[in-house]
């Protein structure tokens, strides 16, 4: 039986950004059991701990706004939930908020919209050239697109997938971009499939700045570098 449902707003970082999502999953399940929270879990034969994140993230992939529902047997306190669980963490990972949602609000993962990201790299041109590469991106009404993987080949628009584009300030022979991509259940945007788009060599670093829900604004700005808990 489900009593609570909790939204929880958690970073992956640097230590544990090559974890796959199926151990990912495994390892909330050991955190929260070693945390004590009562975990609601399904029916069936084999019954499972009720949690679901909105978007997987890609191995490889750093993130400061990964959302996480957590469904309890036995109701806690946001404050009480994120004191508990912050202690069996490991290096890598934190738990920044933590909201009660409604029990019958649809699933995490239907109401995600946009990610942000921010994408770096080696620069083989000049800013400037980035700066006109990204303009005509934006100015396109479309930019076909085909991604090939295991001999299958996926076309598509990758213009349809990009909402938001734009060039940071970067060292020198460096390039960074912020980016908002579509995440949704049709149709999700890869960071490191726009620069190649731009024309830019494969990136170094990607790390999700956001997640993006139906009808809601940023995540409430959870994303507060300084990691503390939230009342």
């Amino acid at each position: 039986m489900k009593a609570q449902r909790l939204r929880v707003t958690f970073t992956r970082e640097e230590p544990v950004r090559y974890i796959s999502h199926l151990d990912l999953m495994r390892f909330w399940e050991r955190a929260l059991r070693r945390a004590g929270v009562g975990l609601a879990y399904s029916e069936g034969f084999s019954p499972h701990p009720r949690l679901s994140l909105a978007a997987p993230l890609p191995v490889g992939v750093t993130s400061e706004a990964e959302l996480m529902d957590v469904y309890l047997s036995t109701p806690v306190s946001p404050k009480e939930f994120l004191r508990r669980v912050s202690t069996e963490l490991p290096a890598g990972f934190a738990v920044l908020e933590g909201e009660e949602v409604g029990l019958g609000l649809p699933s995490l993962q239907s109401e995600v919209r946009w990610a942000e990201y921010e994408v770096e790299g080696r620069l083989d041109g000049t800013q400037r050239e980035l700066e006109e590469a990204v303009q005509r991106f934006l100015a396109a009404e479309s930019i076909p697109w085909e991604h090939v993987r295991e001999e299958k080949v996926r076309r598509y628009d990758i213009r349809a997938l990009v909402r938001e584009m734009r060039v940071e300030d970067a060292p020198a022979a460096r390039y960074r971009l912020s980016m908002r991509l579509r995440c949704d259940n049709s149709a999700t945007g890869r960071p490191e499939q726009a620069a190649a788009a731009l024309g830019l060599s494969e990136p170094d670093r990607i790390h999700r700045a956001r997640l993006r829900l139906a009808g809601t604004s940023p995540t409430r700005e959870a994303w507060r570098r300084a990691g503390r808990f939230l009342e």
